[in-house]
């Protein structure tokens, strides 16, 4: 028994929502392409479930945040893949691959056949038992990777309201989960081995202003040490997380953010790995010429800076599907990707966006004890990275075209003087660029919403994705 397709997409993450409708946008023919997914549901915008589904009021549900709202796009719901005939395999899980000969087996014996496999398998949690842990069984210890884990999380947060939640980890998932928590009135204590929150992209100076901002929002930090074990009462709930460095936090909600790895296994031994993601090219194409990868999983050249790497980001897995797809489909037109790697985030008053690297030397600028404050990184002698808090739309625009064109820094306390102007000045004097990577209009908000129009921000936050409208009163939307 099987099934064959022209195209097949193996994930049903945000990177499979994006490669469907730009599949649809190049013509393809009802009955070619295929998704196969282990969740239950169509491919939805993922950082929602870290913002908006966990509102305490009027939170987002599906259908309202599934792809591709995140780029003000269509809602591509269940009935969308039937009207334009793709089929959607879900709650199927793919047990193996065989690239030589285009086929995958499912767990239910089903074999699908395929002549282009898009890779969109994305990356798994990390659970505590990696690290000797054991407790992920346990009713009040939560995980957010998939609508699962989310829907989990809501049960514990809505019995833990006035009570204690420890959240492991002080990375993306750490720092918007904490807040999330806070909105809905529980206790914080946020845990990690770093010296400051967000290691990967924070200086300490920036990480020094968010944490200082979250304490003032009631959350602690327990920095330097990580978690031994756990305390259980008789029903086998978590009651106390005990740390390596002797403390003890009590705790009726635990949320772990330890990291994630990517689903490669199905393939390992037939594609070239590296940066532990699937290797590709220009083209997102793998090691084996009908085989592509997207999103989280693929290691891709970033050609501004010459190497392979992997990005675990949703702007990186929207893009890179969307580029595969355009590569499968017009190949002859499509030239090799070239990314300027992207991060933001949004959390209770705060929003910032990240463009670039962040190697070499750091020069911080602006008002550290206010609300607008950035920093550049050069690396010999030219700027290869940029971050900006507080930022409006044409200043994040300055900023990502100024580090894409890496200009040359001859003196960096003048750099440190002009701050963001530095950035400005240099996009005056450029022609009007048709695309540059600024956070989504369309992201799920995390706070609670804000009816008011701030007419300096000149922007209307358009939340058809949670079905309501959030209106925002200062001179950014927020999470």
């Amino acid at each position: 028994m099987g099934r064959a397709f022209v195209y097949v997409i193996l994930g049903g993450g945000v990177a499979a929502g994006y490669a469907a409708l730009e599949f649809t946008k190049n013509g393809v023919s009802p009955g070619e392409l295929c998704i196969i997914s282990e969740e239950s549901v169509a491919p939805y915008e993922r950082p929602a479930l870290s913002k908006g589904f966990l509102l305490p009021e009027a939170p987002a549900r599906l259908p309202s945040f599934h792809t591709c709202v995140g780029l003000n796009e269509e809602r591509l719901t269940t009935k969308w893949y039937n009207e334009h005939g793709i089929e959607l395999v879900l709650g199927t899980r793919v047990k193996s691959v065989d690239v030589k000969r285009k086929t995958l087996l499912t767990a239910t014996g089903e074999t699908i056949s395929y002549k282009i496999l898009v890779v969109a398998t994305g990356a798994r949690a990390l659970k505590l038992e990696e690290f000797g842990v054991n407790a992920s069984d346990a009713e009040n210890v939560c995980y957010l990777r998939d609508l699962a884990d989310a829907n989990k999380l809501v049960g514990g947060i809505q019995s833990c309201v006035g009570g204690n939640a420890v959240v492991i980890g002080g990375g993306y998932i750490g720092m918007e989960c904490a807040a999330s928590l806070v909105i809905n009135k529980i206790n914080v204590t946020m845990v990690f081995p770093e010296d400051h929150c967000m290691p990967r992209l924070f200086t300490t100076k920036i990480a020094d202003y968010y944490e200082d901002y979250y304490k003032g929002k009631g959350v602690k930090f327990v920095k330097g040490t990580i978690l031994m074990s756990f305390e259980f009462d008789s029903s086998g709930k978590v009651t106390a997380v005990n740390l390596k460095d002797g403390s003890r936090v009590p705790a009726d909600l635990v949320v772990v953010g330890i990291g994630i790895r990517p689903n490669t296994s199905l393939f390992e031994g037939q594609l070239s790995i590296e940066k532990g993601g699937i290797k590709v090219n220009g083209k997102m194409q793998t090691s084996n010429s009908s085989v592509y990868a997207v999103g989280d999983v693929a290691a891709f050249p970033v050609k501004m800076f010459g190497e392979i790497r992997r990005l675990e980001h949703v702007d990186s897995a929207r893009r890179t599907a969307r580029h595969a797809v355009s590569a499968i489909m017009k190949p002859e037109k499509t030239e090799d990707f070239d990314y300027l790697p992207f991060f933001y985030s949004r959390v209770f008053g705060l929003s910032w966006q990240f463009y670039g690297d962040n190697t070499g030397e750091i020069i911080h600028f602006g008002d550290y004890s206010g609300k607008c404050f950035g920093a550049y990184w050069v690396k010999d002698g030219i700027l290869v990275g940029s971050f900006l808090e507080g930022g409006n739309k044409e200043e994040y625009e300055a900023l990502s075209r100024a580090t894409r064109l890496k200009p040359s820094v001859d003196n960096l306390t003048e750099l440190e003087n002009k701050g963001l102007s530095f950035s400005v000045e240099i996009c005056q004097k450029l022609p009007p660029s048709p695309s540059v990577s600024v956070e989504s209009s369309t992201d799920i908000l995390v706070q609670k919403p804000l009816h008011v129009w701030h007419a300096a921000a000149g922007v209307v936050f358009a939340a058809s994705v949670a079905g309501f409208a959030y209106w925002y009163g200062t001179r950014r939307r927020r999470w």
